[in-house]
């Protein structure tokens, strides 16, 4: 629902004229901008308020905590001293009682001593004296009198200073750890008696007068709402501008919470709700408070959230002015520069509606140098190049209609021609895809122009001509054409009909390769007259060489034997005789060599009792007397050939390929491998020569007749060659070859 709102309002939006979408964008950019930027200045201005304000209350409260510890010691010193003082006044007063002899020493001392142990500081503090020597004289525990401290560091000082105020920290005897103390003395010198008056620390907030600091820290204000307060640990209000001497944990009226957590956090800051007495509602407030852990107070400085964010309401006011201010102008702007486009465009439109019929001598007024103005020069340019151009588009339409009818008629005889061909005619665009096929392809092969238009025709060729397929292809994508290329296709009935390929590339306009044309003549009759007369041929040669062996070689044999018995009855005496009916004889004997040599050539593999395993190892032994070739025969035994062409064929390509090896390559390796492999079976004659050039073009007669040979007995050749030597191999499927049994064809 939502995304077919937004392209409702996206395709309303599309509609509108260019001056208000310039101005709606801009308008939604700038709005854009103005957020972003008034949020900035709105979070770094309020962050910067908070930091101030809490920097201030930090400020605040830490100098309200200085300012009680110091008025605090201040008016603690200040009682101690006035104890101090009163009590040697004292004791100058019975002094002087003695300088008048109204009483003994003894007995002044004793009452100064009785004085001095009725006092009471705080809850446990009291009033002391010792000598300079560091005896105790009086002291409220009386298993210290006469007893001398002098080894104490705080009564060294007191011995050593006699008068003033210090801190320190006593254990007193059964107590367990040491407590701070201060102590304020004064000397009494006729007597040396330096009197002490002291008190625990943790009981100073018994001692302090508050009204010593209570109306300077009250004082202390910034801001309106801001001010500072001291609470003690049971939550009553120590100072307080309307709260002093209120235990605001006990006034339901009050919230108390952020109290509880004061006094449990000790120190930190706290945001809560504070209504005070007399107001109707509660406001936001921040705290920052910290803790005097010996007077167990506490010292928070806080501030109300709306006089802390005032200032942002003047920058909210000052932001909003201003961006409707410069939002006006913007639109006004806008809608000015918008217009000086769009009011010429709208007159471009008009003329250009106007020469859509036709005029094409419609001219603008050039008013500016500007983008605007140049436009209307280019449209007065094209107008007059378009003027110019529809003359010439009306004489050059003339002549494509007139060149359209004649490549019309042209296509059309082309048409004609392919389609009344003999010859199958393939059109495949670049891709391998079928245009094209003629009613000769269909008539072949059996697949229709429907069967065949926009698919592959892969399924025709079989796996074994797939590498001289590829191979052409290549050729023909190169630009290059192929003639009378030897091969083999299936019908669609699944029959192999044997073609001879031509084709070339086809061409766009531009001259680019977009296709190739293929015509593939069907050679299936010459391929079978061909083989019937290599049979035929065969079969002659067979004849002969059978005359050859057995009608020939057995009458040289004759000869020779009857030659053999003529030179018995030569006499002795007659030498010559003898020696010519030797000499007829060995020519005899190697007449009948050469005819049997020449019978196993024209039928090496018929007359050898063992097949074509046995021929080719003797054609081995053959080469190896000649010549000294290390020779590696491995030649499957079981591989039969009831077909005698076939293995007739075999051993004539063996037989070359050996030849040529041992001619040419200058190796000294040769290795002759017959085996099967899946279904075929494989011939292959290996060398570890100098290499050769497998080029068709520099072939000599002798492979070209073994490639024919391979061709006769449906069998692929392959020839590769590098500078570690040469191979020639024979891949042979056929339903007459047998190898331990029929193999499946």
């Amino acid at each position: 629902m939502i995304t077919y709102a937004v392209k409702k309002i996206l395709d309303k939006f599309k509609s509108f004229e260019i001056r208000y979408k310039f101005i709606i964008i801009f308008s939604i950019i700038f709005s854009m901008a103005m957020l972003l930027c008034s949020l900035f200045i709105y979070i770094f201005v309020k962050n910067n308020i908070e930091k101030n304000i809490e920097n201030e209350l930090k400020n605040t409260t830490q100098m309200i905590l200085n300012m009680v510890k110091i008025s605090a010691t201040v008016s603690i010193k200040n009682h101690l001293r006035t104890i101090a003082e009163k009590n040697k006044e004292i004791i100058r007063s019975l002094y002087q009682l003695t300088l008048e002899g109204k009483m003994t020493v003894a007995e002044a001392k004793k009452q100064s001593a009785t004085i001095i142990l009725s006092q009471t500081i705080g809850i446990s503090g009291y009033v002391y004296c010792l000598d300079s020597a560091g005896t105790v004289v009086i002291h409220p525990q009386s298993d210290l009198i006469n007893s001398n401290i002098a080894q104490y560091r705080f009564e060294s000082r007191q011995i050593e200073s006699k008068e003033g105020y210090f801190e320190y920290e006593w254990k007193n005897p059964g107590e367990t750890k040491r407590l701070p103390k201060a102590l304020y003395m004064v000397y009494f010198e006729p007597w040396d008696w330096i009197i002490s008056a002291s008190s625990y620390r943790n009981e100073f907030n018994k001692l302090i007068n508050v009204e010593d600091f209570q109306k300077s820290g009250l004082s202390l204000k910034f801001r309106e709402t801001v001010y500072s307060y001291i609470i003690d640990s049971k939550g009553k209000a120590v100072i307080h501008p309307t709260l002093r001497g209120v235990n605001i944990l006990n006034e339901k009226e009050l919230p108390n919470q952020f109290l509880k957590d004061m006094l449990e956090r000790k120190k930190g800051k706290i945001t809560y709700f504070w209504k005070n007495p007399g107001e109707s509602i509660a406001r936001k407030k921040l705290v920052i408070f910290d803790y005097i852990p010996e007077y167990q107070w506490i010292v928070a400085s806080s501030s109300y959230f709306d006089e802390i964010y005032s200032p942002l309401k003047t920058v909210r006011k000052f932001i909003i002015g201003v961006s409707f201010a410069f939002l006006s102008l913007m639109l006004f702007i806008t809608f000015k520069v918008s217009s000086s486009i769009t009011n010429p465009l709208h007159e471009m439109m008009a003329r250009f509606e106007v020469a859509s019929f036709g005029n094409f001598s419609m001219r603008m007024k050039i008013e500016s140098n500007d983008e605007v103005g140049q436009l209307a020069l280019y449209f007065n340019r094209f107008m007059i190049e378009l003027e110019s151009y529809n003359k010439k588009l009306q004489a050059q339409i003339k002549e494509r209609v007139d060149a359209q009818e004649a490549q019309r008629e042209s296509q059309e005889r082309h048409f004609l021609l392919m389609e009344s061909a003999p010859d199958p005619i393939v059109t495949y665009d670049i891709n391998g895809n079928v245009i094209y096929v003629n009613p000769a392809f269909t008539k072949v092969f059996g697949w229709s122009l429907e069967e065949c238009i926009t698919h592959k025709l892969d399924h025709f060729v079989p796996k074994e001509n797939w590498i001289e397929t590829k191979a052409g292809l290549h050729i023909l994508l190169s630009g290059k054409a192929v003639n009378n290329i030897e091969t083999q296709r299936f019908s669609k009935r699944g029959g192999i009909v044997y073609v001879s390929i031509s084709g070339a590339p086809t061409r766009d306009k531009n001259g680019q390769i977009s296709g190739t044309i293929i015509i593939l003549r069907d050679i299936t009759n010459s391929k079978r007259l061909e083989k019937q007369l290599m049979k035929v041929g065969d079969k002659e040669r067979l004849e002969i060489g059978q005359n050859l062996h057995d009608d020939l070689c057995p009458h040289l044999i004759g000869i020779a034997g009857l030659v053999t018995a003529l030179k018995g009855d030569f006499d002795a005496k007659n030498k010559k005789s003898l020696i010519l009916a030797d000499k007829v004889v060995h020519l005899i004997d190697d007449a009948i060599g050469k005819t049997r040599i020449l019978a196993r050539g024209l039928c090496p593999v018929h007359f050898v009792s063992h097949g074509l395993s046995a021929a080719i190892e003797e054609l081995i032994q053959y080469f190896e007397y000649i010549r000294e070739v290390k020779f590696d025969i491995q030649v499957d035994d079981s591989i039969e050939f009831h077909d005698n062409t076939i293995a007739t064929h075999l051993y004539y390509i063996a037989r070359e390929a050996v030849h040529n090896a041992v001619k040419h390559s200058n190796a000294d390796k040769i290795k002759l491998i017959m085996q099967k492999e899946n279904e075929s079976i494989h011939l292959c004659i290996q060398d570890n020569g100098q290499g050769m050039d497998t080029k068709m073009k520099t072939r000599g007669i002798g492979l070209q007749i073994m490639a024919y040979r391979a061709k006769i007995i449906d069998s692929r050749f392959e020839i590769s060659s590098d500078k570690y030597g040469s191979s020639i191999g024979v891949y042979l499927k056929d339903p007459f070859t047998i190898a331990k049994g029929r193999l499946k064809s």
